[in-house]
């Protein structure tokens, strides 16, 4: 029985208190959203890199970046759309608003030309050679 200290306590020296940790102690728990400050899920983004299959191993740095980028451009659309909005007089951003602001926009709309934005307008065009010519023949009539 050597080695074991005195009394009936298990696994603890009985002759020591057992201190409870402070509440300076204790450490709050932050997602790594709130570590790399953005709104954007990085957790859950990660998930679906792994569950993906897109690679054997990710790294721990690619959903933090990939969260950021995300943000970023949904940032970008929501501002483009409620100014979009704004010009329409409407106080509520709708898929219409949403369509006018990518498709205005250079940089969006070559990233998201193949992209279809349901419930939304089709963008008026009219080819710069039948203005030219309809006007002409408005011209010759007169």
């Amino acid at each position: 029985m050597a080695g074991r200290g005195r009394g009936r306590g298990r696994g603890r020296a009985s002759g020591r208190k057992e201190t409870k940790p402070s509440s300076s102690d204790k450490k709050v728990k932050r997602s790594r959203s709130s570590k790399a400050g953005l709104r954007f899920p990085v957790g859950r983004i990660a998930r679906f890199l792994k569950n993906g299959k897109y690679a054997d191993r990710i790294g721990a740095g690619a959903p933090v970046y990939l969260a950021a980028v995300l943000e970023y451009l949904a940032a970008e659309v929501l501002e483009l759309a409620g100014n979009a909005a704004k010009d329409n007089k409407k106080t509520r951003i709708d898929p219409t608003h949403i369509q006018l602001a990518v498709r205005d926009d250079t940089d969006l709309s070559k990233l998201l030309e193949n992209a279809t934005i349901p419930n939304s307008c089709v963008m008026p065009f009219i080819h710069r050679l039948l203005i030219t010519q309809f006007t002409e023949d408005f011209d010759d009539d007169m």
